[in-house]
């Protein structure tokens, strides 16, 4: 049996470059695509997958806070001349949402570095603890908002300035739009689930920025306690964003995979011809690459070197199918002996102890 582990060109002498081009479209069920398979004499040009889309993680979030560290800061003009709750609230949660660039920049940097006899996956979960960190400084800029807010309610004051609240409101609004589009499809490009929740997460600011709006508008047409109430209903969203980003980072965390990865690695190796079976698929998240292992069926008349070609065949197939891929574990079974149960140790005792299995 055989137990092939692949990564880039250390292990089985080619490398795979992986970037947004190893995509599951555009590769049909034959792989065509201009070069045998049979002794894989082809090579692609070897960059480490977890530092180039690392580098671009930075850019993302490098440029995302600079854009909202602009906005809130003209909003916060406004706030001190206008006195407006609401677009207090909306100022603090930018703020908030900038510095959360602080633990996603930290991350990226920690990802860059080569694995070690300690870590010896790398530091890609620091990725999914500065996911944490960014839930805690929402969840923080959330608690801020509603102090202010119910301090207002029950201390009115007058609010002033309401076309610069405006404007200050379609500012907001427009910074966070253009942050979450750069933040989504940076984060999609490396495969970044806590850059894309921030994406979602400056998206959403961006309409509680609209909703200041509609507090001023209130304000003008008699209505003073408007300003406050839409300043709860800011919080109110905030939290909601909290809720669906604390699902996301803990199942990173937990090991979770959508299904459709598993679906994907299943089709990849299915159609290596010689393949007769797969059992114990598995994948996970570690930061922003993934991580695959799976047992293959073959013929038990295979020798070893051929169970070993079509190990590497069937990574070769996961790396064009998946393109966040950094890992792969591939094992290789006969037919009728495949699967984790068959290799368990039996019952059996030695040394004095008693009869027990592995």
């Amino acid at each position: 049996m055989d137990r092939h582990k692949g990564r880039g060109d250390e292990t089985h002498g080619h490398a795979h470059h992986e970037n947004a081009r190893h995509s599951t479209k555009g590769h049909k069920d034959d792989h065509d695509h201009g070069h045998g398979h049979d002794g894989h004499g082809h090579t692609h040009g070897f960059v480490d997958p977890s530092i180039s889309s690392s580098e671009r993680g930075l850019w993302a979030v490098k440029w995302s806070f600079v854009a909202l560290f602009v906005t809130a800061a003209f909003q916060l003009v406004i706030v001190l001349l206008s006195n407006s709750i609401a677009l207090l609230a909306d100022t603090i949660h930018n703020f908030g949402d900038a510095a959360t660039a602080i633990p996603l920049g930290i991350a990226f940097l920690f990802a860059k570095r080569a694995p070690t006899r300690r870590f010896t996956y790398g530091f890609g979960r620091v990725e999914d603890l500065a996911g944490l960190a960014v839930v805690l400084t929402i969840f923080a800029s959330a608690a801020v908002a509603f102090y202010q807010a119910i301090h207002r309610l029950l201390n009115s004051q007058p609010v002033s300035h309401l076309a610069a609240i405006a404007a200050a409101s379609l500012i907001g609004f427009l910074g966070n739009e253009l942050v979450a589009v750069f933040r989504i499809r940076v984060g999609k490009e490396i495969g970044s689930a806590a850059l894309i929740a921030d994406g979602y997460h400056a998206r959403t600011d961006g309409w509680t920025s609209l909703a200041v709006l509609v507090g001023a508008l209130g304000v003008y047409l008699g209505f003073p306690k408007a300003d406050p109430i839409i300043g709860l209903v800011i919080t109110v969203a905030i939290l909601g964003i909290v809720w669906q980003s604390v699902k996301t980072v803990c199942s990173r965390m937990l090991d979770g995979v959508e299904p459709e990865v598993l679906d994907e690695v299943r089709h990849a190796a299915e159609h290596v011809p010689g393949v007769r079976g797969l059992t114990d698929v598995r994948a996970r998240w570690i930061g922003h690459r993934l991580h695959a292992e799976l047992s293959i069926t073959v013929a038990p008349e295979l020798t070893v070197e051929r169970g070993h070609e079509l190990a590497k065949e069937v990574e070769h197939q996961l790396r064009h199918h998946l393109k966040f891929l950094s890992g792969v574990i591939v094992h290789v079974d006969p037919t009728h002996q495949s699967g984790e149960n068959y290799h368990r140790v039996k019952s059996h005792s030695h040394d004095g102890i008693p009869a027990h299995s592995h």
